[in-house]
């Protein structure tokens, strides 16, 4: 039976596997695949581009975790950046989408242990960045709740916002993210140890960052849940007394939280 020639596509899956394999592990060697013009082997010109690839991811996580960037130092960066790199590869084209996974990366991260907030802090950052590229969509206005009657209002549910994110710490993670995504602001001294969380959106074209108050993460996750409105002041009021649930209501709509709502399953059917 005669031999066929390999399909050219397949010889060039077959060449750029082989190309990829070795470009984030610097212990292994060149691929035979790559050589000179003439034949050669070609280990230097690999390595130099070994070196730009890895550098360039490295210098992507630096854009969207300046914060983490700036508490660590450059070179500490620079070093768990790579590290990162070379565990967890790319596994989109799109470049912003590298980097989901960092957060946990960091919290794993063991030079990093001393810093056990830094995790968090990234995820702040990651979600500024999901927050950024999300679905546009048009916000709730203050208008649309006064419309629901108030014996329905119990019973309703919310749709979130696709941008919204809301992220819980144990520590000031909120404050601390804040105090050093801006290189040119002052460091200032925080209570590391009091916990905060974070509500993150875009509800129109600039992503915003705040810290939430005594049980409102609570009270919006469960909305975020199809919790009923009533279900979702209880959470409020579960997790602390300190819950006010009209500063609640006031920053869900102030943030553009939520872009749609209507009565919940149980309540249509009661």
């Amino acid at each position: 039976m005669p031999r066929f020639p390999e399909p050219a596509a397949d010889a060039h899956a077959r060449f750029s596997a082989g190309f990829a394999a070795a470009l984030l592990d610097p212990e292994r060697p060149t691929p035979p695949t790559v050589s000179t013009t003439d034949g050669g082997r070609a280990e230097r010109r690999y390595a130099v581009y070994r070196n730009n690839v890895t550098t360039s991811l490295a210098e992507a996580l630096a854009g969207i975790f300046p914060a983490v960037r700036r508490l660590v130092g450059v070179d500490f960066f620079s070093g768990m950046a790579i590290a990162f790199a070379r565990a967890r590869p790319p596994r989109s084209r799109l470049l912003f989408e590298y980097g989901t996974d960092f957060p946990d990366f960091v919290e794993a991260f063991e030079p990093a242990r001393g810093l056990p907030y830094l995790a968090d802090v990234a995820r702040i950052e990651r979600a500024w960045l999901d927050a950024y590229h999300a679905a546009d969509a048009t916000p709730l206005r203050p208008q649309d709740l006064a419309e629901i009657p108030p014996e329905d209002l119990a019973g309703t549910v919310f749709r979130p916002h696709p941008a919204l994110r809301i992220l819980r710490s144990r520590y000031a993670a909120f404050s601390i993210c804040m105090a050093n995504r801006d290189e040119r602001a002052p460091v200032l001294p925080i209570r590391g140890e009091v916990g905060e969380d974070t509500l993150v959106n875009r509800p129109e074209f600039a992503v915003s960052m705040r810290r939430l108050p005594p049980g409102a993460a609570a009270f919006l996750r469960a909305l975020c849940d199809s919790r009923s409105f009533e279900a979702a002041i209880g959470a409020g009021f579960a997790e602390t007394d300190a819950f006010a649930p009209a500063e609640a209501i006031s920053l869900m709509l102030e943030s553009g939280a939520f872009i749609g709502m209507g009565a919940s399953p149980d309540a249509a059917s009661a």
